[in-house]
């Protein structure tokens, strides 16, 4: 089959994935070219959808909203509109058709030259210059005129303003036609207006832009929070709510008088999940007089929903997720029911934003060939717009990206940390130059266009010891402290510090920290510490583990695997699918124990880093995973329970039942099992008796268990989150 053809004036070059019209040339999905593609080949005729369906995704099961997806971008890519379909004709409940002329290449050819139009201003610039020749020459033939004929009326004047006048209309004109530069968005002044010792996060604008809404949580309840306001003007806070609960984003109806939100809490009765999820709305204007109790509105147990947004038609948009997968749904107050908009059958939803101005949606997605995606929907679900985000080398490519609408037409924003960027329509990323000292959310912009909200701040955590022989000497109901000697920091900066482990017949620690600013490997002595990597802005480490000899490390960064020895030299692995997490390293047989993100779904994973060949564990969802000195796999899954491998099935541990912890990470020595339940009592199981044993009470502040050794236990501690609602400042 020929690899290039012509689609109108159009020119297409599968071999480079590109569609190219006067010298302007387009990158476009495989799959979409596809489409394209088979069209042409049965070009004028009424494909239909399952015909579509089984010549470009034969072997993967795919809904409608993926072909519907591909056609519009292909349109988008052609010059069309969803009114005018003159290339990709819609035939409704029967399929498409190509309606344009179709010429193939059977050789590949260099892009074609196409005739260039001059640009506009060398076009203005030359009448320009016409212009003031014709003037000069009517100027010189009126001096060369006789006295009788300044008595005359002036003829010259009239051709001279009649010449003027043409210059000036032909100036107007181009001036619709020269393109005009692309917006830029340039920030200012970043202030912060919360600076208080409780933290906040959630930030938006009311839609009169006279306040600020946020959640706001103390040190002591960590997450759950009351909705507070703040007015612009003159300063003054005021609690919305009297009921303190574990409150998501917020989001205003389109007059401004409600606010609509989730709550979740934790599941009486827990069937398919351990927390329940709760759709609020809350008065806002009689909120600001005092304090009131949200309104349920509807409830999720066995489904997760968040990020509820109020739309223009006033349904409330949420991500929901079934089995792994997220959906965009659209819940009626009205009618006290929700229908999905737009769901992927096999990839997955990052996240959406919503234009009150131009209802539409902005939604990023992950699809099954693993690219991310920005997609442009009406709130009904019509694709207006899809494109490949285009990564540039400063963003990992497997970065999930959240971005926000601008006050720009067809821009986006979004952050990545320490880092802004601008993303179009059509998938294209900008770096905003702007160089932040502590990281920050995505920004939000104000009604005016002129500022934007974002959270800014840091996690505090440091890491500390344990000693076993001391712990066992405690008293059970004695809670161990620092002042008592039962443990110790062994390092402490003002930022995050985690995953301590102990080297393997040495005397060093490995610890992740984002001390220097980003997130890096650090090795300590007990004496000093010194930086083992350097990874790139904005990088993101997710697991590590030693050698067993002691020499090098893995390392989950960006997605990837990263093999870093004593003296920093490294080996890099390039895997099929971006890692979420690393578990466990087993040097000696080459394998790794890790989460692994396939077609967007989580799955448990073994990886031979030889051959770099995995196969996948079990199908349950799991939270963590840990093998044992016998080579037993122990596991918990999304309800805390822990599981082991049995003769025909993997069975559950019955004596950990209720032992285990939210977002709790668990250790194995030998074959013993440590872990923190949710009363912060420090407890062990040992695999071969089965006997289980409490250790002793831990702090309050203790996040998670990280390593052990024959003598100490390396443990997480929560310090502080500095977080606080600030505001930026666009340049002028």
């Amino acid at each position: 089959m020929a690899v290039q053809y012509w689609v109108g004036d159009f020119f297409v070059d599968l071999s480079r994935n590109q569609v190219t019209q006067k010298e302007q040339s387009q990158t476009i999905a495989p799959k979409a070219l596809a489409v394209l593609t088979y069209l042409a080949e049965n070009q004028g005729r009424v494909v239909s959808y399952d015909e579509l369906f089984a010549k470009v995704w034969p072997d993967i099961v795919v809904t409608p909203n993926t072909l519907q997806r591909s056609i519009a971008q292909l349109r988008k890519v052609l010059g069309q509109d969803n009114k005018v379909q003159s290339y990709i004709k819609t035939h409704a409940k029967q399929g498409y058709s190509l309606e344009c002329d179709v010429k193939w290449h059977d050789e590949p050819q260099a892009n074609p030259q196409f005739k260039q139009k001059p640009d506009a201003p060398l076009e203005t610039e030359m009448i320009l210059s016409i212009a003031e020749s014709s003037l000069k020459n009517e100027i010189n033939n009126k001096d060369a005129n006789n006295e009788a004929d300044k008595a005359e009326p002036p003829r010259s004047f009239f051709k001279l303003t009649y010449i003027i006048g043409i210059v000036i209309l032909v100036i107007i004109g181009l001036s619709y036609l020269i393109p005009t530069q692309p917006f830029k968005l340039s920030f200012g002044e970043l202030r912060s207006l919360t600076a208080t010792d409780h933290k906040e996060h959630s930030g938006i604008y009311s839609p009169d832009g006279a306040y600020i809404v946020f959640n706001r949580y103390s040190e002591k309840l960590c997450s759950s929070s009351n909705v507070w306001a703040k007015n612009i003007k003159t300063q003054q806070e005021t609690q919305l709510t009297n009921n303190i609960g574990l409150y998501g984003s917020l989001s205003f109806s389109k007059d401004g008088k409600k606010l609509v939100f989730i709550e979740t809490e934790n599941c009486n009765k827990p069937i398919t999940q351990m927390d329940c999820y709760k759709l609020m709305t809350l008065d806002f204007e009689k909120s600001l007089a005092s304090p009131q109790s949200p309104n349920l509105l509807m409830e999720c147990k066995n489904s997760r929903i968040t990020k509820s947004t109020w739309l223009n038609n006033n349904n409330i948009a949420l991500l929901q997720k079934f089995s792994e997968r997220w959906k965009l749904t659209s819940y009626s107050i009205a009618d006290n029911k929700s229908t999905v908009i737009y769901e992927l059958e096999d990839g997955n939803i990052v996240d959406y934003d919503y234009s009150v101005k131009d209802d539409i949606i902005a939604l990023t997605s992950v699809d099954n060939d693993g690219l991310h995606y920005i997609e442009i929907l009406k709130p009904d679900g019509q694709v207006l717009s899809s494109h490949q985000i285009e990564y540039p080398p400063e963003i990992p490519n497997v970065r999930n990206i959240s971005p926000n609408f601008t006050p720009s037409s067809e821009l986006l924003i979004f952050s990545t940390g320490r880092q802004l960027f601008t993303l179009s329509y059509q998938g294209k990323i900008t770096n905003i130059s702007l160089p932040l000292d502590e990281s920050m959310g995505s920004p939000v912009f104000h009604p005016d266009g002129k500022r934007a909200l974002v959270i800014k701040g840091t996690w505090d955590s440091d890491i500390a010891t344990v000693s076993l022989s001391k712990l066992t000497q405690t008293q059970m109901g004695q809670t161990i402290t620092k002042s008592n000697n039962h443990y110790s920091i062994m390092e402490r900066s003002t930022l995050e510090e985690d995953n301590a482990i102990f080297q393997p017949n040495g005397e060093l620690i490995a610890f992740e920290s984002r001390r220097s600013g980003e997130d890096q490997i650090w090795i300590t002595d007990g004496n000093g510490s010194q930086q083992l990597t350097h990874f790139p802005v904005d990088s993101f480490i997710n697991g590590l583990d030693w050698a067993a000899d002691g020499k090098s490390l893995l390392i989950s960064v960006n997605g990837a695997l990263t093999q870093i020895t004593l003296d920093s030299n490294q080996q890099s692995f390039q895997l099929e699918h971006p890692v979420a997490y690393l578990f466990q390293w087993d040097s000696e047989k080459n394998t790794a124990l890790m989460l692994m993100r396939i077609r967007g779904m989580l799955k448990l994973v073994e990886l031979n880093l030889t051959n770099l060949e995995f196969s996948v564990l079990t199908d349950k969802k799991v939270s963590w995973a840990h093998k044992s000195e016998d080579g037993r796999l122990i596991y918990t899954d999304h309800l805390n329970r822990f599981w082991q491998p049995g003769p025909a099935e993997d069975q559950l541990i019955d004596i950990l039942d209720g032992k285990g912890r939210k977002k709790q990470r668990f250790g194995i020595k030998g074959n013993v099992i440590y872990g923190i339940n949710n009363e912060f009592q420090l407890w062990s199981y040992d695999l071969n008796n089965t006997h289980f044993e409490l250790l002793g009470n831990m702090p309050t502040n203790i996040d998670s268990i990280t390593d052990m050794n024959q003598t100490d236990i390396l443990l997480t501690m929560r310090i502080t989150a500095k977080k606080e609602v600030a505001e930026l400042t666009l340049n002028e």
